[in-house]
Order: structure tokens, then sequence, then C-alpha cells
């Protein structure tokens, strides 16, 4: 028979990927960048765009030269009028009047961006009021900032009420884990590649926790689908069970992924890239990043949690030693697998241990009736000829 690729056992779900045995590597990874992510924090912070850190904005028209151009002209304005303040960004804008470059400076005062801005206007042969300025305060984006948060902390009780109603407690504190780590390693990205954090930024943020929270749910539906009544026998381990639901729901967590970075990507690329929309890099950018970091979290660190801490459970910690027990026992040839003859248990003459036999047995379906000795009389269970009827007396 011939050898299928990994992508088609894949989409059948019989990649056989090992992924929850692996969770102390994944944990240690995830770990690891967590650390990094916070050092990140710490040491270089992050880039601030001016509705966080406050500054101004100048506008002017694209048919002054090239960005890089208006750019050195406009640092050239503000060394000479705005006291040595620098550019922050700068990107080209387009809108219904035509294209215009948008250039981000530090804080200045009324006085000083008026200077700058008839500066500007002398070194670019333009009119002033040809240059378009506005003014932003930092306490504008203190007010986004604690609304984002407040949003974020409401979001996370409603999914934590939504899954332990849906699943279990340990499914909702793998999931908000999952997101928390989500959000982290996103923000440590902007933090260490130097991305300036905007409104549309923290917009991004709140959109991405809920694509997370989908992905998570597809898989958790499958492992609660795979692991319900799983003390019920003793095939698998809980362990097993879930990474079996890991492989089945791959390939769906994939292709959403894939299908939901392809708009986003043509949106950061080709839009912000290609055709100059800065306005849509920052929402695009943080899209990107968190979706596909979220991909990954969801399958590498939220069902792997979510075993450990099952197998924490006396029920599931019992029924995994149960199962562990008979393989060693078949193994051993103690005990025959099922199916197999009852004269595979043990070979010429070999006894068989009862404490391994008992630990081996496989336990009682759900619903299934207890064995128990029938009663004396009972069909079947006669003994000699005459069961409790009198002696003589006739079977009619």
């Amino acid at each position: 028979m011939a050898k299928t690729g990994l992508a088609s056992r894949l989409y059948r779900g019989e990649a056989d990927l090992n992924i929850v045995g692996r969770r102390k590597l994944w944990f240690g990874v995830a770990g690891v960048l967590v650390l990094v992510a916070v050092l990140s924090f710490a040491i270089q912070g992050f880039k601030l765009g001016i509705e966080f850190a406050g500054g101004n904005s100048f506008q002017v028209p694209a048919s002054v030269g090239t960005l890089a151009q208006a750019e050195e002209k406009v640092t050239a304005a503000l060394h000479a009028k705005g006291g040595g303040a620098e550019v922050v960004t700068a990107q080209q804008v387009g809108s219904t009047s035509g294209q215009y470059y948008e250039l981000r400076t530090g804080q200045l005062s009324a006085d000083q961006a008026n200077a700058v801005k008839t500066e500007m206007a002398q070194s670019f042969g333009i009119q002033p009021d040809q240059i378009s300025g506005s003014q932003v305060s930092e306490a504008w984006g203190s007010q986004v900032t604690s609304r984002a948060v407040l949003g974020l902390l409401i979001f996370i009780a409603v999914v934590a009420v939504y899954l332990i109603l849906r699943f279990e407690w340990r499914m909702a504190v793998a999931a908000i884990a999952s997101l928390l780590t989500n959000l982290v390693l996103t923000a440590g990205i902007y933090s260490m590649v130097g991305f300036e954090v905007t409104p549309s930024t923290i917009i991004g943020f709140l959109t991405i926790l809920g694509f997370a929270l989908y992905d998570v749910v597809v898989v958790f539906d499958k492992v609660q689908e795979n692991t319900r009544g799983i003390t019920a026998n003793n095939n698998m381990t809980y362990g097993e069970a879930a990474n079996l639901a890991l492989n089945q729901s791959l390939m769906r967590s994939l292709n959403t992924s894939v299908v939901a970075l392809l708009p986003v990507g043509g949106l950061l690329f080709i839009g912000a890239g290609l055709l100059g929309a800065g306005t849509l890099k920052d929402l695009g950018l943080v899209l990107f990043v968190g979706m596909a970091v979220a991909f990954l979290t969801s399958i590498l660190l939220a069902t792997p949690l979510l075993v450990m801490m099952k197998n924490q459970d006396p029920r599931i910690s019992a029924h995994n030693k149960r199962v562990l027990a008979r393989r060693g026992a078949i193994a051993r040839g103690e005990v025959a697998p099922k199916g197999a003859p009852r004269a595979v248990a043990a070979g010429d003459g070999d006894a068989i241990d009862p404490e391994a036999a008992a630990l081996a047995g496989a336990a009682p379906k759900v619903g299934a009736r207890p064995a128990g000795k029938r009663p004396t009389g009972a069909r079947g269970g006669r003994s000699g000829g005459g069961g409790n009827r009198p002696g003589g007396a006739k079977r009619r």
C-alpha cells in the first residue's frame, strides 16, 4: 500500500502527533518566550503613538516630493522652530481630495506648532493653509487604555462563565491561560520589534481574543467528545484521548487560521504596503501577529494544560493507572487482550497474578448490569438434579 503524505493524514486525523505527550517541552518554550516578552516590557518598553504619548500631527500634500524628502524637511523645521522635537512616524495616507503625507512629531506648544507650520510651508514652497495640523493630549490615550483594560476584564469574566457552563472549570482555566499567553506574546513581539501602539492596536488586541477563544472551543469540544465516559473502559488514558482529539481537529484549526489570515494579510501587505493605506497598518499588523500566535497557543498550550490539571483529578488518575496496569499485564502475558483466546493469557502452567488481573480488568461499561451469583434454583444454576424441588417430584 502506498504511503500517504502528512497532509492527507492530518486531514483524516491520523497524523498521530504526540502533542500532549510533549507538554513539558511546550510549557518550557512558552515560559521562556513569556519571560523574554516581560523583559522586553521592562527594558525596551513600547513605542507609543501620539494618542498615548501626546504629540502633534501635520499633513502636507504628496505633491511636495517623496515621503523621505518631506520627512527630511519637516525634521529641519522642527530643529529650527520646534525646540529639537523629532518626527516620530511618517506615512502616506489617501483621501477623496488626494494623497497626503502624515508626519507625527513630539509634543509642541501652540506657538511652536505655528512656527513649525510656517517654516514647513516656506521649505515646501506652498501656502501655510495647505498644511493641516492637530494636537493630541496623552490624557486621551490614558482614557482609551483604561477602557480597553475594563473591556478585557469583562471579556475574560464572560468567557470564564461560558466555558464553565459549557464544559468545566478546568477547561475555563486552560482557555484563559492560553488567551493571556497569547496577549503577552503578541505584546512582546510589538515591544521587541518596535511596532507603534495606537488605538487601532488596542482594538486589534480585543479582536484577536475572540478568534483565540473560537480556536480553543473547537479543540475542547472534540476533547469532551473523546473523553466522555472514558473511565468506563481501559483502552486509553485521558491524555491519549485528548491528544487524539487534537490530531482530529488540527486540520480544522489550521484551515480556519489560514482562511482568517489570508484577508488580514491582504489588508496588511497589499492595503498598507502596496497601496499606501497607512491607516490600515496598525489594525492589520496586530490581527496578523495575534491570530498566528493564537493558533499556536490553542494547540500547544491549552489542551496540554487541561490534561495536566485533569490528571490531578483522583478519578482520572485512578483510570490512568488502571489503563497502564492492564497494558503491563498484557505485555507480561498475565491477561489476554480483548478478543484474544483465553489460553493466550497464560502459558503452559503459568499462574495469573490475581492482583494484576484485578487491576487490568475492564471497568464496567456505563449502563451494564453488575455481575453476581444467580440464586439457587434459577435456570442454569441448578446443582445435582433437583434444586429445591421435593425429592421424586416430576417437572411439569
